[in-house]
């Protein structure tokens, strides 16, 4: 067996798989965005006492979680044009189409980070700021929402990485993300080693960088790496404070 090293640092710097990584991590980045954005007022909606919008939600939710991302990916693309003529529009791409489905895959994961966040705070804090005449609304931007972020934050970092690495099933719906260009070019030349080895690198650089990303928010979010001062501040002179400077 013969490792060509020039065809593997060739390819490694070459436009196309540059372009994959790029894409890759882009829609990584944007369906786990939408995820979140959609998955915060879904983990909401869910606590509380059972009520048809609830069963309903819950079970939506239970398809995502349940049916493979593969077949997620592959109805989002195929059937949705069949049922939806403005799907048949030439700006339904198979980018746009991996971003609906891996975005609606995420949100169903997301919800239950979010819930057990939410679930992790303690009620009186609810209550305390009740007491203060804050509304609903101020108190989940000021009080839960600040908490709840520092406990859902590592959980939800580890999601982000694991959907980095699903990215890669949008190949079967031609999306020329980073395996999608690999598996193209091993096709053509043969070279399974070298360019094999090429998406290996990026996908490392990739998820490591992240990872490393990941400790450094964690770290500066620690209470650990709060100073002495504020830490003798109340929760309730925090909030207050927080509320000033807005």
């Amino acid at each position: 067996m013969h490792f060509d090293v020039a065809v593997f640092w060739d390819a490694l710097f070459s436009y196309p798989f540059f372009k994959g990584a790029c894409i890759t991590l882009l829609l990584a980045l944007l369906a786990h965005s939408v995820g979140i954005a959609l998955s915060v007022p879904a983990a909401l909606a869910l606590d509380g006492p059972p009520n048809p919008l609830r069963i309903i939600l819950r079970a939506v939710l239970s398809v995502f979680r349940g049916a493979p991302t593969l077949l997620q990916l592959l109805f989002v693309w195929n059937a949705l044009p069949q049922f939806f003529p403005i799907f048949r529009e030439s700006w339904f791409t198979p980018f746009f189409a991996a971003w609906i489905a891996l975005s609606l895959n995420e949100m169903a994961y997301q919800v239950e980070i979010n819930r057990a966040a939410l679930k992790a705070l303690d009620k009186g804090q609810h209550a305390a700021g009740h007491a203060l005449g804050l509304s609903g609304w101020q108190i989940f931007r000021y009080i839960t929402l600040p908490q709840a972020a520092r406990i859902a934050i590592p959980p939800t970092a580890n999601e982000f990485i694991t959907l980095l690495k699903i990215t890669s099933l949008a190949s079967v719906i031609s999306l020329q993300e980073l395996m999608a260009v690999t598996s193209q070019t091993v096709s053509t030349t043969f070279q399974f080693s070298e360019y094999y080895a090429v998406a290996l690198v990026y996908y490392l650089v990739m998820v490591y960088t992240l990872t490393w990303l990941q400790s450094r928010l964690e770290r500066r979010l620690s209470w650990d790496h709060v100073s002495p001062a504020a830490k003798n501040v109340g929760l309730v002179q925090r909030t207050l404070a927080r509320m000033r400077r807005i």
